[in-house]
């Protein structure tokens, strides 16, 4: 199967602000050749679909932004009208706010605040988070996966370099302390990298994981479990996200790793050492790469790029993509979706 998919932000898009705009989106991509949409259903700490488990909880519904209305709902409705499927993302994941100390998350629930080994909260590129490692935290966040599952009529649902994970200079707040310490016997050691220590925890996230797919499952076989995660080995070091793990223990149904490069030569690099040393022939029907086509205002992919790396991933046996983020589609004219509608896309997905 070939997945071309299309991650959709609310940063840098208005297209959930209103169910026309939704309509028009879903009918553009398909369009343009697309099978596969990614909506984002979790960010800033918000859901954008109204969450008993939210109101519970933190007593809001969801994003103020979308009161009254369910985004999720009108975006899987037009989206099986034109033949897309439907993956919500939960883009937040294990993150708590940005810049905001903890954000309103952290200031109803200061116990599930994760720590770095000074003792204050994890914070990593102006991200504060959450304690991944901590029951009650991984509870929390996999009740918002299954009330996705439970409640919407989609195909799948997807983690990312939020989820499962964690900076790996977090870890240092008693809770996890105290368990290091009642199976080895010793304090974790203070340089967060240390190999026992860092792939301990990273085990720790594996074991979620395990438990998020079985619970999917459990709710309905044919949800597939979606991943994006950061670049392996470097997501390990530095997100505790063992992802060779995860494809060899059969926990993702789709990999897509975020091969966020901005030229060519590098991302054929990447793509190598996946095929090379991580994806085995079996596994490698799952792998369909996270290629980055615009950040900001400061990049776009060029088109000659764009068809460089299709070509490029078709060569290797890759059978597809998913582009961060549709915005890059619209820009200047419709001009990428052009190159893909009149090129790759041509033809319908196999």
């Amino acid at each position: 199967m070939e997945i071309r998919g299309v991650w959709l932000t609310n940063t840098d898009s208005r297209v959930l602000r209103s169910k026309q705009s939704i309509t028009e989106a879903m009918e553009f991509l398909a369009q343009t050749g697309f099978n596969v949409v990614f909506p984002v259903v979790w960010n800033k700490a918000f859901t954008l679909y109204p969450s008993q488990v939210m109101r519970d909880r933190f007593g809001v519904e969801i994003d103020p932004l979308y009161k009254g209305r369910d985004p999720l709902a009108e975006l899987v409705v037009e989206a099986k009208r034109v033949g897309l499927a439907v993956i919500p993302w939960f883009e937040y994941g294990f993150a708590s706010s940005y810049n905001q100390n903890g954000g309103h998350l952290l200031a109803k629930k200061p116990e599930w605040a994760a720590r770095d080994s000074g003792g204050n909260l994890l914070k990593k590129n102006n991200f504060e988070w959450l304690n991944a490692l901590d029951p009650e935290v991984q509870d929390f966040l996999l009740s918002l996966v299954l009330e996705v599952a439970r409640n919407y009529d989609i195909d799948g649902i997807q983690g990312d370099d939020r989820m499962p994970a964690l900076p790996s200079e977090g870890g240092y707040d008693t809770k996890t302390v105290q368990r290091y310490k009642q199976q080895f016997n010793q304090n974790p050691p203070s340089n967060p990298k240390e190999q026992q220590w860092l792939q301990w925890r990273a085990d720790i996230l594996t074991d979620f994981l395990v438990r998020l797919y079985q619970e999917v499952k459990a709710i309905n076989p044919d949800i597939l479990v979606s991943l994006a995660p950061s670049v392996y080995d470097w997501g390990l070091r530095e997100y505790l996200q063992d992802a060779k793990c995860w494809i060899d223990r059969g926990l993702a149904d789709m990999i897509h790793p975020q091969l966020y490069r901005r030229d060519f030569r590098s991302y054929r690099i990447l793509v190598d050492r996946l095929i090379t040393q991580q994806f085995t022939a079996q596994q490698l029907p799952q792998l369909a790469p996270g290629i980055l086509i615009k950040l900001g205002s400061s990049y776009r992919i060029t088109p000659e790029h764009l068809l460089q790396v299709i070509e490029y991933n078709r060569s290797c046996g890759i059978q597809g993509e998913v582009f961060f983020f549709y915005e890059g589609l619209r820009d200047d004219n419709d001009a990428l979706a052009k190159v893909l509608r009149y090129g790759p896309y041509a033809k319908p997905a196999s």
